[in-house]
């Protein structure tokens, strides 16, 4: 086993020893299928957190995106990220005007990954997923066959609070929701508007049987 192997062993082992989560599949069972999770966002630590949530078999097909001036600002974590997260970086600005921030993407669902994704861009401390932005409908566009799947991190902004590098213990869950696609019709507003109610849905005590 190489060192980044056992290093995300270890690290999935570490977010559920803080958490105590673990992936709570109500819509869906965990599957090795090409899926697209998507998410809301309150910390640097959610993408960790569903990765950890994953079992492991399904690890190293799921490849969390990764803002890059953050998660390349330093020498461990970009050995983090892209030795034991197998991230995509992107960027939160274009470096031109005609930079595509969604090639990364399209590039790892073309060759069989599966995502883990945050639509609404930035993180949001507000409780509820802010408007989600376009990104997730024209990747659900290009890729029907890939399932997009909701999915709420709850609690996690107290583990790692904004501006915060240490993570506190506390109890949270990821929960996992239905298979959602494109309707016959729909068009891109109507679809990112269910997108995120399917997400808050999760929410617990919000969860539609």
């Amino acid at each position: 086993m190489s060192i980044a192997d056992s290093t995300g062993l270890f690290l999935a082992f570490l977010a559920r020893l803080i958490t105590g989560a673990q992936g709570h599949w109500k819509g869906c069972p965990p599957m090795a299928e090409q899926r697209i999770y998507f998410a809301n966002h309150q910390s640097h630590f959610d993408w960790v957190l569903i990765w950890a949530s994953l079992p492991r078999e399904l690890r190293a097909a799921t490849r969390p995106i990764a803002a890059r001036d953050y998660w390349t600002s330093s020498p461990l974590k970009t050995w983090l990220t892209s030795n034991v997260f197998n991230a995509i970086y992107v960027s939160r600005t274009r470096s031109t005007p005609d930079e595509d921030p969604l090639e990364p993407l399209v590039e790892a669902l073309s060759k069989g990954d599966s995502l883990v994704i945050f639509p609404e861009g930035t993180r949001s401390n507000k409780g509820e997923p802010q408007t989600f932005k376009a990104g997730l409908y024209h990747l659900a566009e290009q890729f029907p066959h890939v399932k997009l799947i909701p999915t709420w991190i709850d609690n996690v902004q107290r583990v790692m609070p904004k501006g915060e590098v240490v993570p506190v213990p506390i109890l949270c869950t990821v929960t996992f929701g239905a298979p959602m696609q494109i309707k016959d019709g729909e068009d891109k507003r109507a679809f990112l508007e269910r997108a995120r109610a399917e997400v808050m849905a999760l929410k617990p005590g919000g969860w539609r049987e």
